[in-house]
């Protein structure tokens, strides 16, 4: 295998750098003096990207870039690579799906229990000493009873859904299209789900296509008892509209795992007893974070020995 260039725009999982760094010429901008300087003199020999978090390869990098093949994404969500271009170039791009599915599907379940029975507000009540003087109020809201309407019944929608399905709670679901292979009930769009439910799931990835889907209407009709969870993208949520409907109470309460401007979130949504706030922790494990590292790493090193990559999005599909 040639010792090809792969470009790193910002830090990354250190399992990603040990891996590459034997088999690889690696430019990391992290921590470069003069980062641009670094990325112009390398511009001309980078063959690959590995690339995470909120590090935007957009159209502008990949046009700097002429012999660039193919940008590895740590995540599954992968809203900064600008993959349609990449396309039209014929770059790959490649994501970690399946390694962080259970993960984030425990996350979201769990998110779930705090938000619907108030277990944070609770062990807040504890920390506090509220309780030597008087229990904690009862719940207003159970999972009993419930129905989870899921938007995004993919890989880890169906893991969440099966989760679902342990606790008793029915599951309905919103997907570009139906999915053949599951009997629970399909709704054609977002505002026709929230309004058959009283619990919506979001579990989409960023992106133009999904950018503020939960909005005002939908809110309203998930209703004064309705609970929204994000495990998603924040994008995919209209925060203002989200704040205005806990304070006039036309939803009960929130779960959000993801913002839009991550790490910073609208500081309303902290007065909210109800709401329980979690920093993007979702597939947030030692375990499945080295995992994704070595499928980071793993999808490089299969592209440029075999000529083929392990996990590449829909938008770059192979053989391309």
């Amino acid at each position: 295998m040639d010792r090809a260039t792969i470009l790193i725009p910002a830090a990354m999982n250190p399992l990603v750098t040990e891996g590459l760094s034997s088999r690889f010429e690696l430019i990391r901008l992290d921590g470069a003096p003069d980062k641009e300087k670094l990325l112009a003199e390398a511009a001309p020999r980078i063959r690959g990207i590995a690339c995470g978090g909120h590090a935007k390869v957009d159209a502008a990098l990949i046009d700097r870039l002429p012999k660039l093949e193919i940008v590895s994404n740590f995540g599954v969500g992968y809203d900064a690579v600008d993959a349609r271009h990449a396309a039209t170039r014929g770059i790959l791009v490649t994501n970690t799906p399946d390694v962080l599915t259970e993960e984030v599907a425990d996350t979201a379940f769990g998110l779930l229990l705090m938000t619907v029975r108030e277990l944070s507000a609770a062990e807040r009540w504890v920390r506090s000493g509220k309780w030597l003087d008087k229990p904690y109020p009862l719940t207003p809201t159970t999972l009993r009873d419930r129905t989870l309407g899921i938007v995004g019944l993919g890989r880890i929608g169906l893991a969440i859904a099966r989760r679902a399905e342990a606790f008793g709670v029915k599951v309905a679901y919103h997907n570009r299209r139906p999915s053949p292979d599951v009997a629970y009930d399909y709704y054609p769009d977002v505002l026709s789900l929230a309004a058959a439910v009283d619990t919506l799931m979001i579990v989409v990835p960023g992106g133009d296509a999904t950018k503020h889907l939960v909005g005002r209407e939908v809110l309203e009709a998930l209703g004064p008892k309705g609970v929204l969870i994000n495990i998603g993208r924040g994008s995919v949520v209209d925060e203002k509209a989200l704040v205005e409907a806990l304070r006039s109470g036309t939803i009960h309460s929130a779960g959000l795992d993801v913002f839009e401007e991550e790490p910073c979130f609208p500081q309303e949504l902290a007065s909210f007893e109800r709401v329980v706030l979690l920093p993007h922790v979702g597939s947030g494990s030692i375990h499945t974070r080295n995992r994704m590292a070595q499928l980071v790493v793993d999808n490089l090193v299969s592209w440029f020995e075999t000529g083929k990559p392990l996990t590449p999005v829909a938008e770059t599909p192979f053989p391309r």
